[in-house]
């Protein structure tokens, strides 16, 4: 009778543990497929504003170079490769999309499949990386077409509106708080 007892307790915390493990993979993809979906919707990583982000690809290029006395031929590069960057963007856009439908149709499955939720998130790893070294590159791209000072007065004009935006986003954090 002990033995029976003591295989059913373990039995029990061994499936409680595989709950708790289960329950935590779910949050852990869930919070990263909400993180994600926020980021594209609030102008954070697939949205971004001046260089360093893809929204300089999506007519942003344009305004980044108000103030550097750009040339015309510069102007004419660095819109092409923004042009370029854009629509690869888009397809990596796309392919997220696919992703995060993938995770939510995972996750509303009657059992959640724990591998294919791993395998999933990989996939969404790799294709981060993608995007980032697509971004990486039209970057470098576009700072061989700058002048040392063009690249120096755009890195002040960034940190600038990086604070900015830290600022705003603090606002916007103090505003939603619940009152106490």
């Amino acid at each position: 009778m002990v033995e029976a007892t003591t295989v059913k307790a373990s039995g029990s915390v061994h499936a409680r543990g595989i709950k708790r493990v289960a329950l935590g993979l779910l949050v852990a993809v869930a919070g990263t497929l909400a993180v994600s979906a926020w980021a594209q919707g609030h102008g954070h990583g697939m949205r971004g504003g001046d260089f360093g982000g893809p929204g300089m690809f999506m007519g942003g290029a344009e305004h980044m170079l108000d103030g550097l006395n750009a040339t015309d031929t510069q102007r004419t590069q660095i819109k092409q490769i923004a042009q370029a960057a854009a629509t690869d963007m888009k397809a990596q856009r796309e392919a997220a999309r696919s992703l995060r439908e993938q995770g939510l149709q995972l996750f509303t499955a009657p059992v959640v499949d724990a591998r294919a939720v791993e395998a999933l998130r990989v996939q969404m790893l790799a294709q981060h990386d993608q995007s980032s070294k697509r971004m990486t590159q039209a970057m470098l791209d576009i700072s061989a077409v700058l002048t040392p000072e063009q690249r120096v007065k755009l890195g002040e004009r960034m940190k600038q509106r990086a604070q900015r935006m830290q600022e705003h986003m603090q606002r916007r954090g103090a505003a939603s708080a619940p009152a106490k």
